[in-house]
């Protein structure tokens, strides 16, 4: 199987990790994806050497995960769309294309030809899909922005997971966190929009925001804000975490410094067998645990002993005797162990891929799989390695294409 997108060709005119995601995610379910970038300077994230203090590239490598995770698949080009000799090439490109990606601003965009009106002149069949930090209407529709901005900290998710007593928000826990979100959830509108176009034969403008994904990823405390008509208490941001009148639920230490996250959120059915597996028939008799309401009712006292348990003990002998019980806990894992999670190897979502070098790699496959077959990784391609293919593909002979070099319209 090649993936659910095949024959569909996507023009992706886009930079860093919002939008080019997408055009990974739909490489991913089969399409062919051409990304444009600029002549010279490529793709801006190509310049990145550190993300969030850590480094982007290691040592001896041509293996840029950076790039590698939002760009594999495709096949680049370099073009400077001000050139007038480029726009006859973007026409082509237009034509025979399905979908157009693209993160550029509204002035950017005009300048290189790639506004909707623009494009729809060209090919009014085709998709225009923009991303944008703040959305296309508002005072904010020519503001730029990243995750860190739109995502982050507009979304109330860097408030809701800062101690109250802290004198910094708490950081996105990786790079490119709201952006990948961001990108998954544009190739799900993408492929709506292909359905409603195969239905109906009506190309969409599809709009998705940073602002938007943000606030739809913590929804539920803004939904409770506006059922309430007004500000909700600050959630208790200090620890422990979880909820304070159920002690089977939140994280605990362990005694060799790792942390658990129970989630049991039927107290009266999991205390019992909580307490069996970890044999204290003691807190199985207790009267202040015999119910659900008092469990509750003392959920402090039965967070002191399951805390002083977990810390009495290490992870591997936790992992021992949680796993005999049914309920719902997991390990705090770091990203090494995330890497190496058996749930996901075993579906597939650890992907291999060759890099330029001919080295295998791997990398995190997008979540979603058709008729249970995993995709087949390429790696990103290098910058405008696929000029020349992709120009001879709209019948541009060598002549035309020394002429285009010559100009600056192509690298």
């Amino acid at each position: 199987m090649s993936g659910p997108m095949k024959g569909v060709r996507v023009l992706e005119i886009a930079q860093f990790t919002f939008v080019p995601a997408a055009g990974a995610v739909l490489c991913d379910w089969g399409a062919d994806v051409i990304k444009i970038e600029h002549a010279v300077t490529g793709d801006a994230q190509r310049g990145l050497v550190r993300v969030m203090g850590l480094d982007a590239l290691a040592p001896g490598s041509n293996f840029f995960p950076i790039m590698e995770g939002p760009n594999r698949g495709k096949r680049s080009i370099g073009m400077d769309l001000t050139k007038p000799e480029a726009q006859e090439i973007l026409r082509e490109l237009v034509l025979n294309s399905d979908v157009l990606l693209t993160n550029f601003l509204p002035g950017p965009r005009r300048k290189m030809g790639i506004d909707v009106d623009q494009i729809k002149a060209i090919n009014p069949n085709i998709i225009y899909m923009r991303g944008t930090a703040f959305g296309n209407k508002g005072d904010e529709r020519d503001k730029g922005g990243y995750d860190s901005t739109g995502f982050w900290a507009r979304s109330g998710a860097g408030w809701a997971t800062t101690w109250d007593d802290a004198t910094d928000l708490t950081q996105m826990p990786t790079g490119a966190f709201g952006d990948n979100t961001g990108g998954i959830t544009i190739a799900g509108g993408v492929a709506a929009a292909l359905y409603k176009r195969a239905v109906t034969g009506e190309a969409s403008v599809v709009d998705v925001s940073l602002l938007g994904v943000g606030a739809w990823a913590t929804q539920f405390g803004s939904n409770l804000a506006m059922l309430v008509g007004g500000p909700t208490p600050a959630p208790k941001r200090v620890q422990p975490a979880g909820t304070p009148s159920n002690p089977l639920t939140g994280s605990y230490r362990t005694k060799d410094g790792r942390f658990i996250m129970l989630t049991m959120l039927q107290p009266g059915q999991y205390w019992p067998m909580f307490c069996d597996a970890f044999n204290k028939p003691d807190w199985k008799a207790d009267a202040r645990f015999a119910d659900a309401g008092l469990i509750v009712q003392n959920g402090y006292e039965g967070r002191a002993l399951v805390a002083e348990l977990f810390a009495s003990m290490n992870l591997e002998e936790l992992k021992a005797i949680l796993g005999t019980q049914t309920g719902q806990w997991a390990v705090v894992q770091d990203f090494w162990e995330i890497s190496q999670d058996k749930g996901l190897r075993d579906n597939g979502l650890i992907s291999k891929v060759v890099d330029s070098d001919g080295k295998d790699r791997e990398l995190v496959a997008s979540p979603v799989l058709f008729d249970e077959v995993n995709p087949t990784l390429t790696r990103a391609p290098q910058f405008a390695e696929h000029t020349d293919e992709v120009m001879r593909e709209l019948g541009i002979n060598d002549e035309k294409l020394i002429e285009l070099k010559i100009a600056g319209a192509i690298t």
